[in-house]
């Protein structure tokens, strides 16, 4: 059986980012806080923390971390249904994956009603659409914003809509880079921007238009910054287009191929065992993506 003693003093350690703050969120000394963790760690057989500033759960603390979050969803069910348990209860925190360009354009208007209404705090994971659903297998996040159907044992996936892209360049790499025309050939020679090396929305566009050659390109970790090094002329890539509507509007971006734009499906994943809390955040996904996706 878990000690939630223990637990708790670990979600408390890494939430506040340290030990003297999470003894006194707890109450306690941070020596007590030290001893819970130094228990919990003899009880599992392995360090939960990396000792770092701030310290960071180690796999096995991430899991451990994950159930107390579920732990705790379920526990605030209980406090709408048992009069006097809601009294002095904190905010809670849900750990939540999703893409960089999902966070840039859509997923805060989405949430923020909410997160205001139900008092939630948020802990954002930024992984490429590809790859956020890892997060979930680990344990890692109660939930994920990815671009896989497939539901893993123990969780649910919705269907959210899709995010439409479209390849654009700023008209002074267009002049320089394409003096004969867009062509696939033209496109795999000119320097591409993508996002990290788990981003292969590029690579893929390519493909489809038939071209196999090698994709030369920067790697630029940020949705904001993709932008910009695409306004400087840095290179092209695939853009949503909910972020840069004001910019095609003025100019400042044109699209290479109109008539090829990319849309990606994405889904919410989340445990079933989260509570009513995920469930209504579920439902708040489902409606208010409506307005902000396109039809997958």
């Amino acid at each position: 059986m878990f000690d939630y003693k223990l637990l708790a003093a670990l979600a408390a350690v890494v939430e506040q980012a340290g030990f003297e703050r999470a003894a006194q969120q707890l109450g306690l000394s941070q020596s007590a806080v030290s001893q819970r963790i130094k228990l919990l760690e003899a009880r599992v057989g392995q360090p939960v923390l990396v000792r770092a500033t701030p310290p960071l759960p180690t796999e096995v603390g991430r899991r451990l971390l994950n159930h107390v979050q579920q732990v705790r969803l379920l526990e605030r069910d209980l406090q709408g249904q048992v009069p006097g348990l809601e009294d002095g209860a904190l905010p809670e925190r849900l750990r939540i994956a999703l893409n960089a360009d999902s966070l840039a354009t859509w997923w805060a208007p989405a949430v923020a009603s909410f997160c205001a209404q139900h008092r939630v705090l948020l802990e954002l994971v930024v992984e490429d659409q590809q790859v956020g659903l890892k997060r979930m297998r680990t344990g890692d996040v109660a939930a994920c914003v990815c671009a896989s159907d497939r539901p893993i044992g123990g969780a649910r996936c919705v269907a959210l809509g899709a995010m439409r892209y479209r390849a654009l360049a700023s008209p002074a790499f267009i002049a320089r880079h394409f003096e004969q025309g867009v062509s696939p050939a033209a496109l795999a020679r000119a320097p591409a921007i993508v996002y990290g090396p788990d981003d292969l929305l590029q690579h893929r566009y390519l493909a489809g238009l038939g071209e196999q050659e090698s994709l030369i390109h920067h790697l630029c970790p940020s949705s904001e910054g993709f932008v910009r090094l695409a306004l400087a002329g840095l290179g092209w890539g695939l853009v949503p287009e909910l972020q840069v509507q004001d910019l095609l509007t003025r100019g400042d971006l044109l699209e290479l191929l109109p008539q090829q734009p990319v849309d990606v499906p994405l889904y919410w994943h989340h445990w079933r065992s989260g509570g009513a809390l995920l469930g209504e955040l579920t439902r708040q996904l489902t409606v208010t993506t409506s307005g902000l996706l396109v039809a997958a």
